[in-house]
């Protein structure tokens, strides 16, 4: 786990790579519950037997669920003990280049993008890299922006 302390300490650690997560299984019950949360029940990741004769042959991960991992990923990668808020701007550049079978552990690797100086404070990409085990392609590839303010 790596703490950033000052706005200074960021800045430096732009373009690094920060480390990576420890892996999270994406279960069936997971996959539920996301889509109970978001009103998406599409076949091919809540029913079992129409999914086991669709394209990848089980139910799979939305790849909304996957996107929402990012907080839960980068928190055991990285803390800011700054003394202003940090808020979500938004999201750059979001890619699903393969799908998450049900049961797959997933983890992500995290990369400090570029740092942009505000009147607030600083404006961070945090590049996230969420991989499959197992699997050649990631699951998601995602720019978050986030506000670090002085």
């Amino acid at each position: 786990m790596r703490t950033f302390t000052t706005l200074d300490e960021v800045s430096a650690a732009s373009g690094t790579d920060i480390g990576t997560s420890e892996w999270l299984t994406v279960d069936q019950a997971r996959i539920d519950a996301f889509a109970d949360a978001t009103l998406d029940h599409q076949w091919i990741h809540v029913d079992a037997e129409a999914a086991a004769a669709g394209p990848f042959g089980t139910t799979i991960a939305h790849g909304f669920l996957t996107l929402s991992l990012l907080p839960h990923f980068a928190s055991q990668v990285f803390a800011f003990e700054t003394t202003g808020a940090r808020l979500n701007y938004g999201l750059e550049k979001v890619r699903f280049p393969s799908p998450v079978p049900v049961d797959s552990r997933l983890r992500s690797h995290v990369r400090f993008g570029e740092v942009r100086d505000l009147p607030a404070g600083k404006q961070l990409v945090i590049e996230h890299t969420i991989e499959i085990e197992g699997h050649d392609k990631p699951a998601c590839v995602a720019q978050h922006v986030v506000l670090l303010l002085a």
